[in-house]
């Protein structure tokens, strides 16, 4: 099982590591990420495992966003089954 994080937001040192934390903390793997910075604006989205989280996905994604407006960020996690149907044609 897998999610899609998005991290969008003005560009800070730190949000890789922040997001990252927070994946290790609920014990989400990393499976592949990619980060652009366009100017002062930082973009990133990451695929992560999410089979073996410590809380149920709902929290993990609640506790995801509520980081990023802690910060300035707009954090989502999206289950893959969802990002999947959304964007299929």
């Amino acid at each position: 099982m897998k999610a899609v994080i998005t991290v969008t937001g003005k560009d800070s040192v730190g949000i890789i590591a922040r997001v990252s934390a927070m994946c290790t903390e609920y014990n989400a793997n990393i499976v592949d990420i990619t980060q652009s910075v366009l100017s002062e604006y930082f973009a990133m989205i990451m695929l992560v495992e999410i089979g073996k989280l410590t809380i149920p996905f709902a929290d993990f994604a609640d506790k995801m966003a509520d980081a990023g407006k802690a910060c300035g960020l707009d954090i989502r996690a999206m289950h893959e089954d969802i990002f999947n149907t959304m964007h299929h044609i």
